[in-house]
């Protein structure tokens, strides 16, 4: 089939390097010509400098015959005439902190690919195709999407909605063997065009493939999101806490226990500092916001978010209320800027709010270490005279105040030999848990450890 991809974010590049995986023929439009020369330049590095996605450049590579980047959107309505779907793959990020998403990029690609729809086949709009949501948009927005296209009088389409659920850093790998494939539509013709472009999956007897109507399926990610992120917060917020609180209580027994249960599952019951990311913060806000606009109260919803923010906050305090460190004056090693390992996405990155804390505390130097985001990260804090880029762990400890694990990348479990390594003796913070292998060395060797799920450790 020919396909046409209208962003090539995070979602649009992933799903059509599939598609294209799966004998189709893709076109992926984008503005950002960077993006679009890094991710057609056939080149390894170049490709994962733009996103690190483990196995997307093999895949674009591979199949560079059968997909195509462009900037330039006459391509776009060249392809319109023989079109059999195009996806939807644009940013839909939150309004301030209001709960309420911004739809400017997709009303504004839609717009402009309603116009050309019209033209297409001549202008008689003979090739019948759909239009595939595949953003993370309110509940209601195909109508909205409905509505702009008979404003512009597109005829013989249809509007269906397709969310992804991937996972950052194992997108190819889910995509390619997927647990679930969600397609939301109103008839029949366009489940047919649907099931024609997952063909591969539709006829697998390992992947629930679940047809349901465009609102459903919308309903269904926002609440996926929402209900892994509220696992993540309880973890946080009350299995790690009572850790936090109990000396005796060690939370990977607790864990054991827990996740031997069926019934709750072994999913989310990692400690962590902060839940990250482009997806659950900002789709509970919007779920929370969508509840409250239509006059239900969203308290549980909310109290996720909180519990979340609270975590950061809180793990921060335990320096100076616990091991009573004063940070001003001192140097800072921040081990990890990505949102969680194996991708270089630094949106809502928990070491976006500790630079600004360490900043606001008046530290002499911050030492910044990630295996893949640097460049991301740089662009949001420039070089200067307190913050340091480094290219590896080992140079940001070296003499350091305190160690700070912010990302669970894992050659991050080693730090522990390199500050052992060390004479100074630094405050640990592991926001991830990535060394309670070794809590019991570092402490014997004379460091103060705050760890996620762990009361102070020390002499």
């Amino acid at each position: 089939m020919h396909l046409l991809y209208i962003g090539a974010g995070f979602v649009g590049s992933c799903s059509a390097a599939v598609s294209a995986d799966s004998g189709h023929q893709a076109l992926v439009f984008d503005i950002d010509q960077v993006k679009i020369q890094k991710l057609s330049s056939k080149n390894r590095e170049q490709i994962e400098s733009c996103l690190y996605e483990d196995g997307l450049a093999d895949l674009l590579i591979r199949h560079q015959d059968r997909i195509d980047f462009t900037t330039d959107y006459r391509k776009v309505e060249e392809c319109l005439d023989t079109c059999d779907a195009v996806f939807l793959c644009l940013p839909t990020p939150e309004i301030g902190e209001t709960g309420e998403s911004n739809l400017t990029y997709y009303t504004t690609a839609l717009e402009q690919l309603s116009e050309a729809l019209t033209k297409r086949n001549s202008g008689t709009q003979s090739k019948r195709l759909v239009i595939i949501n595949k953003s993370t948009v309110p509940i209601d927005t195909v109508d909205l999407t409905e509505t702009i296209l008979k404003k512009h009088a597109v005829q013989n389409v249809g509007v269906v909605s397709n969310p992804e659920f991937l996972v950052e850093g194992k997108a190819i790998q889910g995509s390619l063997k997927p647990d679930r494939i969600v397609v939301g539509a109103w008839n029949e013709d366009d489940f047919l065009v649907m099931r024609r472009i997952y063909q591969r999956f539709y006829d697998s007897p390992n992947v629930e493939y679940i047809e349901v109507n465009p609102k459903e399926a919308a309903a269904g990610k926002l609440l996926a999101n929402y209900y892994l992120f509220n696992k993540l917060a309880v973890c946080y917020d009350v299995i790690g806490r009572t850790c936090e609180t109990f000396p005796e209580v060690r939370f990977e027994h607790i864990r054991r226990i827990l996740t031997s249960d069926n019934r709750i599952g072994s999913w989310g019951f990692y400690n962590s500092l902060y839940a990250g990311g482009s997806c659950f913060i900002k789709d509970a806000r919007s779920l929370s916001h969508q509840l409250q606009t239509k006059g239900q109260e969203a308290v549980l919803v909310n109290e996720t978010y909180l519990a979340n923010k609270r975590q950061l906050e809180l793990f921060l305090s335990r320096a100076e209320k616990e091991a009573k460190f004063d940070w001003k004056g001192k140097t800072i090693a921040l081990l990890g800027t990505a949102f969680k390992r194996d991708t270089n996405d630094i949106r809502n990155s928990p070491s976006i709010d500790i630079v600004r804390f360490l900043q606001e505390k008046q530290v002499e130097a911050i030492r910044i270490y990630d295996p893949s985001a640097r460049e991301m990260f740089e662009a949001l804090f420039p070089a200067n005279e307190t913050i340091q880029y480094v290219g590896h762990e080992m140079e940001a400890i070296v003499t350091a105040d305190c160690v700070v694990v912010a990302t669970d990348w894992p050659q991050f479990r080693g730090v522990a030999d390199m500050i052992l390594g060390e004479k100074s003796r630094p405050l640990v913070m592991d926001g991830r848990r990535m060394l309670q292998h070794r809590y019991d060395d570092l402490v014997a060797a004379g460091c103060a450890v705050i760890a996620v799920g762990s009361p102070l450790l020390k002499h």
